[in-house]
């Protein structure tokens, strides 16, 4: 008996080193970021995916392998993994990667909608987007796109930058889009001043998609507003040419000639008095709160000023003058008469 004590003895003592040693491989493991390159790596979990199929997979690439340390520590530190894609930053350690997986922080993608766009332009965009889900088809029937619970679809997007995560469907942003613009008109509607020439938010979302394509310029969009509205309330021919443009639709080839503007169409502000019937395009906050708060004046005219922006006149005899300084390449010196 006493000759197996030294021998239980010394095999305790490598069972203890042994052990020791696998608790050193696992603690420098632990210690060991994944191998991943200055960049990073974008990675997708999929639905039904577990730990050990995502560290496989990772394997396949070289960037750590799927072994006894893997097994033991998703053992000690059990997570409920969520899908989306996720970025693996370099120095990433191994319970890092269980914690990212595990708080579903996943890789957020941009989709700007710009002001001024028609639903048409926004379809194209959206169909061009690479990681945003194709359902629609190119340019789908109105009825089957979100927003057309109010008619015609144009106008009913608001113009912003969405975030989207890998997964996400065009018709997902444009639920949004359609919501955010709901939701913006309706504050628009309730804070508008009063005895304007609007019987219907609709109407005002109108007027607010003229001004997004008549200017670019924050500092004009009230003064533009005040233009249309005080038309509107005189009962004279809007007389912009961006509704003439848009009822053209694919006619329109850069320029717009007489005929253009004789031509009877229901967009043609020349020669129809009041709104045209639907939105032009989708206007942006500003271009809503102008048309919700238009600038008291008495300008009734623009024209452009040469320099990316308008000049303003009361009467025709100043506006007249103001083309013909812009046709002559001269720049009037008097912007508003108040």
């Amino acid at each position: 008996m006493k000759r197996l004590l030294p021998v239980a003895l010394i095999l305790l003592l490598l069972a203890v080193g042994m052990a020791a040693g696998i608790w050193h491989q696992y603690l420098r493991f632990l210690d060991s970021p994944l191998v991943l390159a200055n960049s990073g790596l974008t990675v997708n979990v999929e639905r039904g995916a577990t730990i050990r199929s995502v560290v496989f997979e990772l394997e396949q690439m070289g960037i750590t392998r799927m072994d006894w340390r893997w097994r033991l520590l998703s053992r000690l530190k059990p997570v409920t993994i969520k899908t989306g894609e996720y970025a693996l930053d370099q120095g990433l350690l191994p319970s890092q990667l269980l914690d990212l997986l595990a708080s579903g922080k996943v890789v957020n993608y941009r989709f700007t909608i710009i002001e001024g766009w028609t639903v048409r332009q926004l379809l194209r965009a959206l169909a061009e987007d690479p990681v945003v889900q194709q359902t629609l088809d190119d340019l789908p029937e109105r009825g089957s796109l979100p927003g057309t619970d109010m008619g015609n679809p144009e106008g009913w997007y608001l113009p912003e930058t969405y975030l989207f995560v890998r997964g996400d469907t065009d018709v997902d942003i444009l639920t949004r889009a359609h919501q955010s613009m709901r939701t913006a008109l309706e504050q628009s509607w309730s804070g508008r001043a009063i005895g304007l020439p609007y019987e219907t938010p609709y109407e005002m979302l109108t007027l607010a998609s003229i001004i997004e394509k008549e200017t670019s310029l924050e500092s004009e969009r009230a003064i533009i507003a005040g233009v249309f509205v005080r038309r509107l309330q005189e009962k004279w021919r809007l007389e912009t040419d961006p509704t003439v443009i848009y009822g053209m639709g694919t006619e329109f080839k850069g320029n717009i000639s007489r005929k253009d503007l004789q031509q009877d169409t229901a967009y043609n502000t020349y020669r129809r008095h009041g709104l045209p019937p639907t939105p032009i395009a989708l206007p942006g906050v500003a271009s809503l709160r102008a048309a919700a708060q238009p600038e008291a004046g008495t300008a009734m005219f623009f024209v452009a000023d040469g320099q990316g922006g308008h000049t303003f006149s009361s009467t025709l005899e100043e506006h007249n003058k103001a083309v013909q300084q812009l046709l002559s390449g001269t720049r009037p010196e008097q912007k508003i008469k108040e």
